[in-house]
């Protein structure tokens, strides 16, 4: 790559003597920041303050910028930095199923963790677009898994500098010398902690067992209508025929969550009876399927937001519902409407 280009064969220091110029430079790499920021912090608010942050930097350093390097890289330093100082605190996020075993579905959902504790789920059209690896099947395939939150949540075991070198490496594709000169390290330091990096996730997804290739769009989309008919008809029998045998049901900020269809059917026949009779709204979030689940109101006058379900479909069986329940936040940043009506 030309250094002295802005990434997308701009010339950089034109653009710089432009500052309107450069502000669009910048916005067209804002999606693709979103993603390596929601990557290393595991949210999607988070990711949106630290883009906001590594704009306000960049414009403050502007006049100290060179156009030595790429417009690209330069933002990458800038937005791994604001990256590193917000996980200067130590704390990881995770999944419920990352900090305690499953319960019984006849357990109540518990008293609901601190918000920065968990992973929070984010919209595709967030994080995906101009910058990304292109249409090649396999990149694309590379992209979608890297925002699952099963993938987001093993990122949090990395060092935070391994972390961003695996990313930048992996997903974004920037070369070990450009890593070696965003985080003002050598090439033998990159890849040194990129092979770290790779090892220690091959361990966690050892423990996990393979994954299992990627279903079709058509088996996906068919499966995706058979959980929505059976969801909303509360029909347990057809809705276990689609469960993967450990299949996992959690309510994040709540602790609580159950493995195996017996265990889900338990609790949506229990603690989670109210949902019978929901209606569920699509999107789509993590490169999975996603559905905004409201619940019959109190007076049957519609229904009211009650979770953001993000659905992993594994070996063409539903192998994961990940039911939100920050509706005040999560429905807004999905578009999602605030009720339905009867």
């Amino acid at each position: 790559m030309d250094d002295r280009s802005a990434g997308g064969g701009e010339p950089l220091l034109e653009a710089v003597a432009d500052g309107t110029e450069l502000d669009l430079l910048i916005k067209r790499h804002q999606t693709e920041l979103t993603g390596y920021c929601y990557r290393m912090l595991g949210s999607a608010f988070d990711a949106d303050d630290a883009v906001q942050e590594t704009m306000v930097r960049a414009w403050k350093s502007l006049d100290r910028f060179e156009g030595r390097s790429s417009l690209r890289t330069w933002l990458y330093r800038i937005a791994t930095n604001v990256c590193l100082d917000m996980l200067a605190g130590g704390r990881r996020r995770a999944r419920p199923m990352d900090l305690s075993g499953p319960s019984s579905g006849a357990s109540g959902p518990g008293e609901p963790w601190a918000a920065d504790r968990l992973i929070e789920p984010v919209p595709d059209d967030r994080i995906t677009g101009h910058g990304s690896r292109g249409t090649d099947p396999a990149d694309v395939a590379v992209g979608r898994e890297s925002v699952q939150l099963a993938f987001v949540a093993a990122l949090q075991h990395l060092p935070s500098t391994q972390r961003s070198v695996l990313l930048l490496r992996e997903v974004l594709g920037l070369s070990a010398r450009e890593i070696a000169e965003l985080q003002y390290s050598s090439v033998p330091s990159v890849n040194s902690a990129l092979q770290r990096a790779r090892a220690t996730l091959a361990a966690r997804r050892g423990e996990a067992g393979p994954p299992a290739a990627p279903v079709s769009d058509d088996l996906e989309n068919a499966l995706v209508e058979r959980y929505v008919d059976a969801f909303e008809r509360f029909d347990m029998e057809a809705l276990s025929l689609i469960l993967h045998v450990d299949a996992t049901l959690c309510l994040p900020p709540h602790p609580v969550w159950m493995k195996g269809p017996d265990a889900i059917q338990a609790w949506l026949l229990g603690p989670g009876v109210g949902c019978r009779g929901s209606r569920l709204i699509r999107t789509v979030a993590n490169g999975c399927p996603a559905f905004g689940q409201y619940r019959p109101s109190t007076g049957g006058d519609g229904f009211a937001p009650f979770a953001l379900q993000v659905v992993e479909i594994v070996a063409g069986r539903v192998a994961a519902i990940h039911s939100f329940r920050d509706t005040d936040r999560l429905f807004p940043l999905f578009g999602l409407p605030p009720r339905v009506d009867a």
